[in-house]
């Protein structure tokens, strides 16, 4: 396992890249949390903050896949980072004006979302090129995910950790001069520079006219509202038994059992169709789900809800192959971002179900709430069985001398029966 990972590392500039996006990414990953804190700080509501906190994350939501469509166009460098650069100075204003005006401090958060540069979507527009076998390209889709992982939990860590030791506003400061950095170090690299997409066909929906894609988006969709309402559901549960240290420990174990599971998806190669695969990795991931309802004493919940997160990974690493090969041409981080935005999205939905769920029901009702979203799930992804298997647009391109996913990674699909 270590080797296959340790093989991908030693590629040229792969280490780079995966480091410099998830430095380039912390701003995102923290930025719910950041922004409670400085808010708190400030004097604020709880109320206030979570607004603050809901409108950075909608204008995110927004802006990936906008920002996506013209890296497509206009390559990475000439809007990664410009876009951090706005991301980071949207932000800044935040902390220096703080919540004495309201509209100001919308805006600010609203810009910072907004101009979030799509790293995310970028990397892995440019996995095909710096690794070239399929093989590691799909290695590094799981190595990305258990990556990811790793991010949402020591970010939160990074944000307490510079709280405790300057202050709610130097935390904000800190964290988007450390994003900056982390974009402008995956931009000036080479392969960042070199990379361009393919040339596309000029249509309005861009990525969104797959309907591969949309199959795919709206499934995740639903897995975003399971994992959104696991969050709220953990609440109630931790206040019967032993509190925010008891919470603590069960989202530090969905993202224990999530980066587990995509490490070990990702140390071997897998035969045969990954649309197939992915159905199977959600029905795992829908049975996982359901035993949290049995709500036990602390440490076997933590152990359920490590259990809960075993599939995540492995189940977004696949649908990365997926969306690879029903991206249209031209479009794959855009394609890319529209899956990071409908996942997030779908978190959000899942909060605000869960919410009202648990009010009403209690912590019980509110575990199902994941069982059922993730059912849901794989009921959109059965119905599209057909849609999410064909060959997608990418599929189809022979290879040639652009370094564009569509081209580098998918047309060995039909031949190799490998994802």
């Amino acid at each position: 396992m270590a080797t296959g990972y340790l093989e991908i590392l030693r590629a040229r500039h792969a280490a780079r890249l995966l480091v410099g996006t998830l430095v380039g990414r912390l701003p995102n990953a923290t930025a719910a949390i950041a922004i409670v804190l400085f808010v708190r700080a400030e004097g604020g509501t709880y109320t206030l903050a979570g607004a603050l906190a809901a409108v950075y994350g909608v204008a995110n939501a927004v802006g990936q896949p906008v920002l996506g469509r013209i890296v497509d166009l206009r390559g990475q460098p000439r809007v990664q980072l410009p876009a951090a650069v706005l991301s980071g100075l949207a932000m800044a204003v935040f902390a220096f004006a703080g919540i004495g005006s309201l509209p100001l401090a919308y805006a600010a958060v609203a810009g910072a979302g907004l101009f979030t540069p799509p790293l995310e979507g970028g990397l892995r527009a440019l996995w095909p090129s710096v690794l070239r076998r399929e093989d590691q390209v799909h290695a590094a889709y799981a190595m990305d995910a258990v990556a990811q992982e790793v991010m949402f939990t020591v970010g939160p860590l990074l944000v307490t950790l510079c709280v405790s030791l300057w202050s709610a506003q130097a935390a904000l400061l800190v964290l988007n001069v450390i994003g900056v950095l982390g974009a402008l170090s995956v931009v000036v690299s080479e392969p960042s520079r070199a990379w361009r997409s393919a040339p596309r066909e000029a249509h309005w929906l861009g990525a969104l006219r797959s309907p591969g894609l949309l199959a795919l988006l709206a499934a995740f969709l639903f897995i975003g509202m399971a994992l959104g309402s696991i969050t709220v559901a953990s609440v109630p549960y931790a206040d019967d038994h032993g509190g925010d240290a008891v919470y603590g420990w069960l989202m530090a174990a969905l993202g224990f059992g999530a980066l587990v599971g995509g490490t070990v998806y990702g140390a071997r190669q897998w035969a045969g169709e990954p649309a197939r695969r992915l159905r199977m990795l959600v029905a795992f991931l829908v049975v996982c789900y359901l035993p949290l309802m049995l709500m036990p004493d602390a440490v076997p919940m933590v152990a359920l809800t490590a259990l809960a997160g075993v599939f995540l990974a492995p189940a977004i690493a696949c649908a990365f192959v997926l969306v690879d090969r029903h991206a249209p041409r031209g479009t794959v981080t855009e394609a890319f971002s529209w899956l990071v935005t409908t996942f997030t999205v779908g978190h959000s939905v899942g909060t605000g179900v869960a919410g009202p769920v648990v009010e009403a029901g209690g912590a019980l009702w509110g575990f199902a709430v994941p069982g059922v979203a993730g059912g849901v799930s794989l009921l959109v992804l059965t119905a599209t069985g057909r849609v999410v298997a064909a060959p997608g647009q990418g599929a189809v391109v022979a290879a040639g001398s652009e370094n564009d996913p569509n081209r580098a990674v998918e047309p060995r699909f039909s031949s190799g029966d490998r994802a």
